[in-house]
């Protein structure tokens, strides 16, 4: 069902990183956002962005009176990390998100379009060879096997008569992104410590995009008329190590790159050396491509980081 102009895009997950933007972006576009959240927010460039802000807990219900004319579903436990240490809690929160979404569209006779943001992390990724929509899925985290069990409820939607479409982003990256990331975290240790971080395996490359690229291609998908296929990549289409990405923040920042500290690696799986994916099949159908450059997205995050 295509978008209607000035219509209400449901946001879920409005306060957190890409939530934030994903409200910007359809305000901008002249839609009315209802944000749905866990907690409120004290952000006004966010809540200017909103015509309505519910505050509920998601694995549990929705407000009664909900406007729906398209939904962006980003609520979610989103760190890979914590998942190891909580696998059981990832899993049936993300799932319990998606079933009271879903029931309730279906219990509405709702035709709208409901975008389901997944993940890059979900693919069995080769090293160095671009990821397509193709390409065989593997479960190499908790945070993993939770977007895969969300992305089955998606079909399962999807085949009782709704609207749904998945988004598989890769990393995303720009100002407001949270603790327990690469960027913010190397800019937390390079505030702690400016002449030695300790850090991660760095020589790891991934696949990162500025977040309102990401934003701008979660709206394309929701107001596309027709889409040809149930599942998008959303990603750069280049590989950057963790070593670039604290170079040119350290450039930035305009001082020399510190000695690095190794972390001790925890007891989980090896992380595949690189990942990069391929946006063709988005590009091709409705024209989405990456605009922001690399070297713009982290200078930006480091002007608002002194700010």
């Amino acid at each position: 069902m295509r978008l209607p102009e000035g219509g209400t895009v449901v946001v879920t997950g409005v306060t957190g990183f890409v939530g934030k933007h994903v409200a910007l972006e359809a305000a901008a576009r002249g839609f009315r956002v209802h944000g749905i959240a866990r907690t409120g927010s004290d952000d006004p460039e966010l809540l200017d962005s909103l015509a309505a802000l519910s505050v509920v807990d998601l694995r549990h219900g929705l407000p009664d009176d909900l406007p729906v004319d398209g939904v962006l579903h980003l609520a979610g436990l989103a760190s890979v990390g914590p998942s190891f240490e909580h696998p059981q809690t990832y899993i049936a929160e993300n799932s319990a998100m998606m079933t009271v979404l879903g029931e309730r569209l279906l219990r509405d006779g709702s035709r709208a379009r409901v975008v389901v943001v997944s993940s890059g992390a979900v693919y069995a990724a080769a090293s160095g060879r671009p990821v397509t929509e193709s390409t065989a899925l593997r479960a190499s985290s908790p945070y993993a096997v939770s977007k895969i069990v969300v992305e089955v409820q998606a079909q399962y939607y999807r085949d009782r008569g709704l609207d749904v479409v998945v988004a598989r982003p890769f990393n995303h990256i720009g100002s407001g992104q949270r603790p327990g990331f690469l960027v913010p975290d190397l800019l937390d240790a390079l505030s702690a410590s400016p002449g030695e971080v300790a850090v991660g395996d760095l020589a790891t490359r991934r696949d990162y995009t500025d977040v309102r690229d990401i934003a701008r291609a979660y709206m394309d998908l929701l107001q596309a008329e027709t889409l040809a296929h149930d599942t998008y990549n959303v990603a750069s289409g280049r590989s950057r190590s963790g070593e670039e990405v604290l170079a040119r923040i350290c450039a930035e920042l305009g001082r020399p790159v510190p000695r690095r500290e190794a972390k001790r690696a925890l007891s989980r799986p090896a992380d595949v050396a690189d990942v990069v994916g391929s946006h063709d099949r988005i590009t091709d159908e409705l024209g989405w491509r990456p605009t922001t450059p690399f070297e713009q997205t982290i200078a930006e995050i480091v002007k608002a980081e002194r700010e």
